[in-house]
C-alpha cells in the first residue's frame, strides 16, 4: 500500500517539475520584460530570493487572472477622479471638472415615490426586463419627446445605461466584426468593442465640422464586415448634435446598406442647447435598426440610481435581455418604482437644469477665451468643453514638459489642482475634456488656477 501511495505522489510531482523547467526560461522574461530588468538570466534570478518571489507573485496574479483584463483599459474619467481624491485627502484644494455627473440633487418628487415604494414594500427580485409600469412609462416618454411609437417588448430596463449598451453591443457584434465610432467618443464604446472582440474603426472629426461626420466619411468607413454603427447625440465629451438634416444625410447611407444596426446614445437628450431633441429612429424604414440607448442618470440627476433602457426591434431586445438574465437580472425595484414617477410627471426640475447649464456654458466660453493657444468648439448639447489644446505641446515651465493631452492633464491637476480627462481616451489625442457640472464659483476659481499655470508653460 505504501509504494503504492509514493507511486501516485510521484505521479502528480514529476510533471509538475518537468513543467517547470521546462517553462522557467519563460518566466524569467515575463520578469525582464515586466521590470526591464535586461541583464537578468535564469541562473541569477534562481539564486536570488528577492528576484524569486517576485516571479512566483506575478506568475500567481498571471494565472489567477482572465486574459480578457488584457482586452480593454480603466475609464480614464474614473481614474482622473480618483487621482483627484488621493489629492484631497493629502488636504489639497482639488477642482474637479472630470466626472460626467451633473451636480443637483435628485428632484423631491422623485424621492418620495421612491420612499414610497419602500414603504409599500417593493423590495423583492423583479423581472429582468424590468417592471410592466416602467416599460410602459418608457414607451410614454418616447410618444411624448419624441413622437416615437414602442410597446412593452421593445423596452430592456439595465442597471444604467452603460450596462444597456454593454448588452447591445456584446448582443450584436462578434469577433471580427467591426463596429464604426465617430471620434470624439465617450471612453467606454471602444473598451466595449474589444470586450466583445469586435473591432473598433474610427471616424475622426474636428472642431471646425463641428465634431461631426459627413455622408461621405460614414460611407468610406463602411465595409463588408460592418456590423454596427455607435455614436451619441448630444456627444460626450465634445457637446456635437445633430439636427434633423445631417441625420438624414446619415440615414440615406445606410439605407445602402441594410446589415448595419445603428446604437443611437440619446443620454444627454434633455441637455440640449440648441433647439429640440432629434433621434435617427424617426426615420421609419431604419427605426428597427436602430437601438436607443437612454437612461435617467444625466437629465433627472439620478447618477447614483442606476437606471438605463434601450428601446429596439424585439430580437434585440430579448438578446439584450437574456444576457442581462445572467449577469444582473433586473434592476433596483426601488429606482424602478422611482424612475415611473421620474418618467411622467413634472420635467420643471430637469429644465431649471438646464438652465443653470447654459449660464455656466456661457462663462466658461468666455474664460477660455482669455486663455492663448487654446481652441474651443462651443458645445450644443451636455455639460463640457473639449477643446484643442496642442498648442501646449513641447511647452515646459521648466520641470514639466507638455508631450500629449495626459502631460496635459496631469500638469494642471498637480500645478493647479484641477481635474480634467486627456483626449486620447475619447480618440482625440489633441484635446481635454472639462466639465461643467460644478458650481460657477468652483468653475471661475478653476478656470482662474488654469489660466495662471498654463502661463508659466514657455
Amino acid at each position: 500500500m505504501a509504494d503504492i501511495t509514493v507511486c501516485r505522489h510521484l505521479h502528480g510531482f514529476l510533471p509538475s517539475v518537468l513543467c517547470f523547467c521546462i517553462l522557467w526560461p519563460a518566466m524569467v522574461n515575463i520578469l525582464r520584460k515586466n521590470f526591464k530588468l535586461e541583464t537578468l538570466n535564469c541562473n541569477s534570478v534562481f539564486c536570488n530570493y528577492h528576484y524569486l518571489c517576485l516571479l512566483f507573485k506575478i506568475i500567481k496574479i498571471t494565472m489567477q487572472l482572465s486574459s480578457i483584463l488584457q482586452r480593454f483599459n480603466e475609464p480614464e474619467t474614473l481614474k482622473m477622479a480618483k487621482l483627484g481624491r488621493e489629492l484631497r485627502a493629502k488636504g489639497i484644494d482639488v477642482i474637479d471638472l472630470s466626472l460626467g455627473e451633473p451636480d443637483f440633487d435628485t428632484p423631491q418628487h422623485i424621492k418620495d415615490a421612491a420612499i414610497k415604494a419602500i414603504n409599500d414594500n417593493w423590495s423583492h427580485y423583479t423581472p429582468v426586463a424590468g417592471f410592466a409600469d416602467l416599460k410602459e412609462a418608457i414607451c410614454t416618454k418616447f410618444k411624448r419627446d419624441n413622437n416615437l411609437d414602442y410597446k412593452p417588448e421593445n423596452i430592456v430596463a439595465s442597471t444604467g445605461a452603460k450596462q444597456s449598451l454593454a448588452n447591445a453591443i456584446l448582443a450584436l457584434a462578434d469577433d471580427g466584426d467591426e463596429v464604426i465610432i465617430p471620434t470624439p467618443y465617450w471612453v467606454t464604446y471602444s473598451e466595449l468593442v474589444k470586450i466583445a472582440r469586435a473591432k473598433v474603426v474610427e471616424i475622426h472629426t474636428t472642431p471646425e465640422a463641428g465634431f461631426k461626420i459627413t455622408p461621405a466619411q460614414l460611407e468610406a468607413a463602411i465595409t463588408g464586415n460592418t456590423k454596427v454603427f455607435l455614436f451619441s447625440s448630444p456627444c460626450n465629451p465634445s457637446g456635437a448634435v445633430y439636427n434633423k438634416a445631417e441625420l438624414e444625410g446619415l440615414a440615406e447611407v445606410f439605407r445602402k446598406h441594410p446589415g448595419i444596426t445603428i446604437l443611437s446614445d440619446e443620454i444627454y437628450e434633455y441637455i440640449n442647447f440648441i433647439g429640440s431633441h432629434e433621434s435617427i429612429a424617426q426615420f421609419a424604414d431604419l427605426k428597427d435598426r436602430v437601438v436607443i440607448i437612454n437612461g435617467l442618470s444625466k437629465g433627472f440627476a439620478m447618477t447614483g440610481w442606476r437606471l438605463g433602457y434601450i428601446a429596439a426591434h424585439p430580437d434585440i431586445a430579448k438578446a439584450c435581455e437574456k444576457l442581462q438574465g445572467q449577469f444582473t437580472s433586473g434592476t433596483c425595484s426601488i429606482a424602478q418604482k422611482a424612475g415611473v414617477v421620474a418618467l411622467t410627471t413634472d420635467l420643471r426640475p430637469s429644465m431649471e437644469m438646464v438652465e443653470e447649464f447654459t449660464r455656466r456654458r456661457a462663462r466658461v466660453m468666455e474664460l477660455i477665451k482669455e486663455i492663448p493657444g487654446i481652441k474651443c468648439f462651443e458645445p450644443e448639447g451636455a455639460f463640457y468643453i473639449f477643446p484643442d489644446i496642442s498648442y501646449y505641446f513641447g511647452k515646459t515651465d521648466g520641470e514639466t514638459t507638455i508631450e500629449n493631452s495626459a502631460d496635459f492633464s496631469m500638469y494642471l491637476l498637480n500645478n493647479a489642482h484641477v481635474s480634467s480627462v486627456m483626449g486620447d481616451a475619447f480618440g482625440e489625442p489633441k484635446c481635454v475634456r472639462f466639465s461643467f457640472a460644478n458650481s460657477l464659483p468652483n468653475i471661475e476659481r478653476a478656470w482662474a488656477r488654469i489660466k495662471e499655470a498654463l502661463a508659466k508653460l514657455k
